[in-house]
């Protein structure tokens, strides 16, 4: 797995500078929560551990933050697949490329880092003559836990069906009854 990239606050600083925004205390809590977890958290859970390291938060200012390091190109908003419905996710862009691996079933999701990806955006590139700058990759399936889950759930069902003695065939009217 190749090493995440991790701009310093300078860079942070840079990007917002060019928006006519500065990196203040309260931006850079965000932004270090959103990476330092290692988890994609919603608006709320972010003002909740906001609110830990500085009480004097509140929702309108994690919103307000968010939109704006958005606009500034620091956060990414992800649906993930929408497995918790219209609810957004948050993400630094300080990982580097990556993919969002999401189980159908459980809603575990899991990033990816590889170069498929790079190789798949420099096809795209070549193919096209397009400039790609922002990639999302969404991949959805079936964790190997789930899978075993629906795998026993079918063994279960398929053990306490009702056998149905075989009968004999039933015609569907009169156009059956002719041919």
């Amino acid at each position: 797995m190749p090493a995440r990239a991790t701009p310093s606050d300078a860079t942070s600083n840079e990007a917002l500078t060019q928006h006519g925004k500065r990196l203040t205390r309260q931006r850079k809590i965000l932004l270090d929560l959103i990476d330092r977890t290692g988890q994609h958290l919603d608006a709320e859970r972010l003002f909740q551990l906001a609110k830990e390291a500085d009480p004097k938060f509140n929702r309108v200012t994690v919103y307000r933050t968010l939109k704006m390091l958005k606009e500034g190109g620091l956060v990414d908003e992800l649906d993930l697949m929408h497995q918790k419905g219209e609810q957004h996710f948050y993400e630094t862009r300080r990982k580097g490329e990556h993919a969002h691996v999401i189980c159908l079933a459980c809603g575990k999701v899991e990033e990816y880092f590889g170069d498929p990806l790079t190789k798949l955006r420099k096809q795209i590139e070549s193919h096209f003559g397009f400039q790609v700058v922002l990639a999302r990759t969404e991949v959805g399936g079936y964790c190997s836990h789930c899978q075993a889950l629906r795998a026993e759930e079918l063994t279960k069902a398929a053990k306490e069906a009702p056998v149905r003695p075989a009968g004999p065939k039933k015609t569907r009217g009169k156009a059956a009854a002719r041919r």
